[in-house]
C-alpha cells in the first residue's frame, strides 16, 4: 500500500514540477546570481515541493512551483547573502533617457554588437534589485502572464505591473548610465 501512495505521488511529481524545471532554474539563477546557488535553491525548492504535493490543489502547476522556487530562493539569499537597500528614483526621468530602437542587419559587426548589448543586459539585470529582478525574469525570459506573477508573488496584478515598469525604468537607467 505504501509503495503504491510512493509511486503515485513520484507520477504526480513528474506530471506537476518537471515540465517546468527549467523556468524554475532560470529564476533561481537570476535571483542568487550564479548556477551553482540556484542548483541548491531549485534543489530545496523540488524537496519542498514534493513534500507539498499532497497539498497541492490543481490549477496552474508552473505558478505554484515558481512560488515554491521564489519562497526558497528568498530563504537561501536571506541567509547566504548581506541585506540590500532597495532605492527607487525618477522613473519618468528613466523613461526620457530610453534609447531609440533601430534596425539591425544581420552582419558578423552587427552580431558582435547584439552579442555585447545581450552581455551588457544580462548585467543590468544581475544588478537590479531582487524585488524588481524577479518580476522582470518572470515576464521578459520566463514569458509568465501577468496573473501568473501575480500568483507567484501572491500580490495584486497592479503590483506587478509597477514592479515590472520601475524594474524596466531601472534597467534603462542602469543601461544609460553603462558604457556601451
Amino acid at each position: 500500500m505504501q509503495a503504491e501512495a510512493a509511486l503515485a505521488k513520484q507520477r504526480l511529481f513528474e506530471e506537476v514540477i518537471s515540465p517546468h524545471l527549467d523556468d524554475a532554474y532560470s529564476l533561481a539563477r537570476w535571483l542568487t546570481g550564479n548556477a551553482t546557488d540556484a542548483e541548491d535553491v531549485v534543489q530545496d525548492a523540488c524537496l519542498r515541493a514534493f513534500k507539498g504535493l499532497d497539498g497541492f490543489a490543481g490549477g496552474n502547476s508552473r505558478a505554484w512551483l515558481l512560488t515554491v522556487v521564489r519562497n526558497a530562493a528568498h530563504t537561501w539569499i536571506s541567509k547566504n547573502r548581506p541585506k540590500t537597500v532597495i532605492i527607487a528614483d525618477d522613473l519618468e526621468d528613466a523613461e526620457r533617457r530610453m534609447p531609440d530602437h533601430e534596425v539591425r542587419t544581420a552582419t558578423p559587426e552587427s552580431e558582435l554588437i547584439a552579442n555585447v548589448e545581450a552581455k551588457r543586459l544580462e548585467d543590468a539585470v544581475s544588478r537590479l534589485p531582487l524585488l524588481f529582478k524577479e518580476v522582470i525574469v518572470m515576464r521578459e525570459i520566463n514569458g509568465a502572464s501577468y496573473r501568473e506573477i501575480s500568483e507567484v508573488l501572491q500580490a495584486p496584478i497592479g503590483t506587478v505591473m509597477s514592479r515590472l515598469a520601475r524594474g524596466r525604468a531601472l534597467l534603462i537607467r542602469s543601461l544609460a548610465e553603462t558604457p556601451a
